[in-house]
């Protein structure tokens, strides 16, 4: 019998990374979870490619591009069930207990909780309301990651191929079937410390308030 979860992580230029996101998926390779993982590339000029080869993933190439990178990755996927994973994402140690035990209900999806890569109040407060929102609006963002069965995939009408917002328009097309798993998912916070915390978060709420009110992505 085959391995359940195809994993898919799209790339542009995850050298520095991508090696830390691929080692924390060992344990769903310990429990025998993982089918295969899927890089599928939007046009690196670094190592990434080299890096993918030596891991043993599948290397899909296409245009530059989130939400059509995942679509490309998750063609190219055999598994009953998908994870989507950011590069910059590292899973907790616990993550495959929790994967194992959706794995049962086909009719939901599953994410997990935030956290970043930095111990401040400004990082934990942005996480918590990242969780927050999460649970009572059912957005979660895709630095927190997506398990979601190939069957649900399908039944929402596939995977979105937006150059922005994928993430929210996926989690409104699965609005009532989201679950928050229970192991977290640590994301790099550069773009917050480069940007800074509130105007990085600001612009996400922007961002986010457009695009539910009809702009276009």
């Amino acid at each position: 019998m085959r391995a359940p979860v195809s994993v898919i992580i799209p790339t542009l230029n995850a050298a520095e990374s991508l090696p830390v996101c691929l080692g924390s998926l060992g344990f769903g390779l310990e429990a025998g979870l993982i089918r295969e993982v899927v890089i599928s590339d939007g046009g690196s000029r670094d190592g990434t490619e080299e890096i993918a080869q030596s891991a043993g993933a599948v290397w899909v190439e296409g245009a530059a591009g989130r939400g059509a990178q995942i679509a490309q990755g998750i063609a190219a996927a055999g598994g009953d069930w998908l994870l989507i994973l950011h590069a910059d994402t590292r899973l907790a140690p616990n993550w495959a207990e929790a994967v194992l035990e959706h794995l049962g209900d086909v009719n939901s999806a599953g994410y997990f909780k935030l956290m970043f890569d930095e111990e401040s109040l400004a990082a934990r407060t942005v996480a918590g309301w990242a969780n927050l929102r999460s649970k009572l609006f059912g957005l979660p963002y895709g630095d927190q990651g997506l398990l979601v069965s190939a069957k649900l995939l399908e039944e929402i009408g596939g995977y979105p191929a937006l150059p922005l917002m994928e993430d929210v328009a996926v989690a409104r097309a699965l609005r009532g079937r989201l679950k928050m798993l229970q192991a977290s998912a640590e994301t790099s916070a550069q773009r917050y410390v480069t940007e800074g915390w509130i105007r990085r978060g600001a612009k996400n709420l922007t961002l986010l308030s457009r695009y539910l009110c009809g702009a276009d992505p």
